[in-house]
Parts: C-alpha cells; sequence; structure tokens
C-alpha cells in the first residue's frame, strides 16, 4: 500500500460520514471485467457495482455516447423536451409492457415515484381509505423514508423510527399470507422478482403467477422492483419475463445507466393520468447526458448479444458453483438465475470476501452467510473459471 493510497483513505475517514464499511483498497481504473488499485494490483470485479456495469468498466460504448453528448447539451431541466430523454422512453416502451416512462436519478426515487404513483390512483379510483402497500420479508426497495418504510429488513431500518404508515409485510413465497392480506385497504402488492439483498432468493414456480392473479381479483396494482435484477441481469430483459406475466408498474436503475445515476419507473397506460403536471417532480432526472448513455446500454443489451450470453455464461456458472455444493457440506444452497447468484453457506461468508479480495477477486456477502455473485454481463467462462477455482482454493482453507 503506497503513501497515496493511504492519504486517500484517511482523508475518507476524516472529512466523509462512515456510512460504508469499506474494504481498504482504493480503486483507480477498470476496463472490462477488470479493475486495479494504485498500487496496479489486478482484481476480477464480481460485484460490478453491485450489478450496475452491466458492460463492464469503462465500456467504450458509455464512453462515446457520454463525449457525444457531453459536447451537445448535458442539462436544461425538465421544463423542455430533449431528444435522448424522448428516445430513451421510446426504447423503454417499445421493450416492455409499459407504456409510459418516468425518470429520475436512482432505485430508491424510481421506487418512490412507483409508491406515489400507486397511492395517487387508488385514492382517485377508490378513496383515501385505500393506501396500504404490501411489501415481502426480507425485501430492499431503498434508503429514503418511503422506500425504507417498504423495506421488510429490521436492521435496515433500525434507529429511524418513526417510519411511515401504510405498509404492511408478508412472506415471500407465500400465497396463503398475501391472500389473507389483500383487502380493501390494499392499493398495491411491490415485490422483487429475485430477492438480491434478501439473499438471492428465486420464487417457487407458480409463485408470481399466483400473486399477479391475487392482484387483479382484489383490484390492487402489482408493482414489481427490477433494480437490481432488470435489464438482462437474469438472462431476459426483465426479470419477470421469465414467469409469463407483466407488473401495473416497473422500476428500473443500476445497470440502466452503466453506472450513470439514473432510474427509472414504467406503468401502463391507465395510471398515467394519476401523475398529472405538477404531482411529481425531479431535477435531474432525466438529462440529455445521462440518458444519451442508457440508451447507448439498451441498445447494446439488445443489440449485442449480451443478455444471451448472461443466459449462457450464468448457467455455466451455477454448474460450476452447484459443483462446489456438492464437495462441501457447509454450502446450503446455489440459488439465482442468469448472473445474480448466491451460495449460501452455514457459516459467516465474511472471511471468504476478504480472502478473495487478497487473491484478486473482488465478491460480496448478503445476509451475513450468502455470497453474492453479480459480474458484469460480459464475463467470460475463463473469468468464471478462475473465480470458481480461486474460491475452492480459499473454500479448503481451515
Amino acid at each position: 500500500m503506497n503513501d497515496q493510497n493511504e492519504t486517500t483513505m484517511s482523508l475518507a475517514d476524516k472529512y466523509m460520514f462512515k456510512t460504508y464499511a469499506r474494504f481498504p483498497l482504493t480503486l483507480v481504473r477498470g476496463d472490462g471485467c477488470r479493475v486495479w488499485d494504485e498500487d496496479g494490483k489486478e482484481y476480477l470485479d464480481f460485484v460490478g457495482g453491485i450489478a450496475v456495469c452491466a458492460l463492464g468498466h469503462s465500456s467504450p460504448i458509455v464512453s462515446k455516447a457520454l463525449e457525444h453528448q457531453s459536447k451537445e447539451l448535458v442539462h436544461v431541466s425538465n421544463l423542455y423536451y430533449t431528444r435522448p430523454q424522448t428516445e430513451l422512453a421510446r426504447l423503454l416502451v417499445e421493450n416492455s409492457f409499459a407504456d409510459r416512462v418516468f425518470f429520475c436519478n436512482s432505485g430508491a426515487e424510481a421506487n418512490e415515484a412507483a409508491i406515489k404513483l400507486a397511492r395517487r390512483y387508488a385514492n382517485e379510483k377508490f378513496g383515501p381509505q385505500r393506501h396500504l402497500i404490501i411489501s415481502m420479508e426480507d425485501s430492499f426497495h431503498g434508503r429514503t423514508m418511503a422506500t425504507l418504510s417498504a423495506t421488510g429488513q429490521e436492521k435496515i431500518k433500525a434507529g429511524y423510527n418513526p417510519l411511515l404508515e401504510g405498509f404492511t409485510f408478508v412472506p415471500f413465497n407465500d400465497l396463503e399470507s398475501l391472500d389473507r392480506a389483500l383487502d380493501e385497504s390494499v392499493c398495491a402488492v411491490m415485490l422483487e422478482p429475485i430477492q438480491g439483498e434478501g439473499g438471492v432468493v428465486v420464487p417457487d414456480a407458480g409463485y408470481l403467477k399466483g400473486v399477479k392473479a391475487l392482484c387483479q381479483d382484489r383490484e390492487a396494482l402489482l408493482v414489481f422492483d427490477e433494480v437490481q435484477v432488470g435489464m438482462g441481469r437474469t438472462g431476459k430483459l426483465f426479470a419477470h419475463e421469465h414467469y409469463g406475466i407483466t407488473p401495473d408498474i416497473m422500476t428500473l436503475a443500476k445497470a440502466l445507466g452503466n453506472g450513470l445515476p439514473i432510474g427509472a419507473m414504467l406503468a401502463i397506460e391507465e395510471l398515467s393520468n394519476a401523475f398529472g403536471a405538477g404531482s411529481h417532480a425531479t431535477t435531474f432526472g432525466g438529462t440529455p447526458l445521462v440518458t444519451a448513455v442508457s440508451k447507448a446500454v439498451v441498445t447494446s443489451l439488445l443489440e449485442d448479444g449480451w443478455i444471451d450470453h448472461c443466459r449462457v455464461v450464468g448457467d455455466y456458472f451455477k454448474g460450476r458453483l452447484e459443483e462446489l455444493a456438492k464437495k462441501y457440506d457447509f454450502i446450503k444452497e446455489v440459488r439465482g438465475q442468469g448472473l445474480i447468484l448466491g451460495v449460501e453457506m452455514m457459516r459467516p461468508g465474511a472471511a471468504v470476501v476478504k480472502a478473495m479480495m487478497e487473491k484478486g477477486f473482488l465478491i460480496n456477502c448478503t445476509q451475513e452467510k450468502v455470497l453474492r455473485f453479480i459480474p458484469p454481463l460480459i464475463v467470460e467462462k475463463e473469468e468464471i473459471d478462475l473465480l470458481v477455482e480461486t474460491l475452492e482454493n480459499v473454500l479448503d482453507l481451515p
């Protein structure tokens, strides 16, 4: 570790809130699935900015769009129309169930917009008594007060009482509990098609179809939070496409901008009048700069074969991890889809994450015991083999 690296860390610790338990690592450069620290050490990145860098680090597609648009128009506010924003909206609508898009800056903001739209629509159609939103236990929807209130993890909420009213929770993968909770006070059911922060929890067969049917029967809106699992991560553009259903509202962020801050809420036409002029807004949502980059990213995902690639290498990756599960009796389960994969162990994973980093591999642990792998969608089988071989060596350690 050189002096400059120490200075970066010490200055950050001196001047910034310590809201992150950062690793003692200062990253300065990235290319594809690799990043480098200030000492020149190379790491294979299987975190990908937490499912953000779908096209990899320093993607030429991103760089080209960013450079071009930065010389044209960066920001004018949403008081005016801009071409990149409109073109991105059209691209998303034409490749999804949705009819309308609202742009913002993050997944939390997209979920805030979804909560507000669901409440406002129900208020206008049914009256103020219909305002409750059902979310799932172990869910994660963001860090703002509303999205925190909608999150089903007590450790995330600790210390922020009183939380906002109007949210209740049922277990994921439990249709009977949802059925009992869905009364006339419920305006929407909000869930992640695959729970990412909750430990890479995949829905049981028929579960999401059952949720959709219950929502339709009770006239409740269905909201899918695809912030982490959307944009090709599961081997389809959107995770819900695997299950043959569509929501009324969907939220996106993370890989939508490949590292630039953008979120989006998509919805069906029926809901559009509830969000009239002045009902919701954001200064920086959908700037020309960010939407130009996002359009290039989405176009590449759709046209350059990365989603199919994700499905193929994801199946390969899952198979390699399942080989490890057969070898180690402390591995409880391998689960996930595409390139969001989790290895649940019967022991804490922090030591594994640290040992892998020391060997030049960045991985993540969630729910204390689930090793999570969310690399760029451009990752190759050879890079997966390197990761798995190193992980096996680490798991062999006493």
